[in-house]
């Protein structure tokens, strides 16, 4: 058997190995093992099939998973929904306290409860929308 069959054989098992884990470095292996086996059906020998495996892998782990990486872990952009809300401020519509009440937050009206339960916030005042809890606003008075 020619060592490009068992580059590519063990391209195609890294390659489901990567979509059972999504790990991303067996798929980095596997088009690092893709690449020799191309080199091997090209003619290049056994210890040069080796080296262009070792330079294709080196280069993918050590260059193209960090990038990926970094890319996948990025927060997005833009919130949306509710944690749009949080830290905007808010007009308290009706007194504030920690059986309920009533604020307008950005044109629409919310019930809302004070981050200190002990608080009472007095209608007109201007708040701070701390956190949203299902449909309520967690909020705390501007200082």
């Amino acid at each position: 058997m020619h060592l490009w069959v068992i580059w590519l054989i063990a391209a195609a098992v890294l390659g489901v190995a990567e979509l059972l884990t999504a790990t991303l470095a067996l798929g980095l292996l596997a088009v690092a093992a893709a690449v020799a086996a191309v080199t091997g059906l090209a003619g290049l020998a056994g210890p040069g099939q080796i080296g262009v495996f070792v330079v294709a892998a080196v280069a993918g782990l050590g260059l193209v998973r960090p990038l990926a990486v970094r890319h996948l872990r990025k927060p997005p952009p833009l919130r949306t929904g509710t944690a749009a809300l949080i830290g905007r401020s808010a007009l308290v519509l009706e007194d504030v306290s920690a059986h309920g009440g009533r604020v307008r937050i950005g044109g629409e009206e919310w019930t809302s409860r004070p981050y200190d339960e002990t608080l009472v916030i007095p209608a007109g005042s201007t708040v701070d929308v701390i956190e949203i809890n299902g449909a309520t606003a967690v909020v705390y008075p501007r200082e």
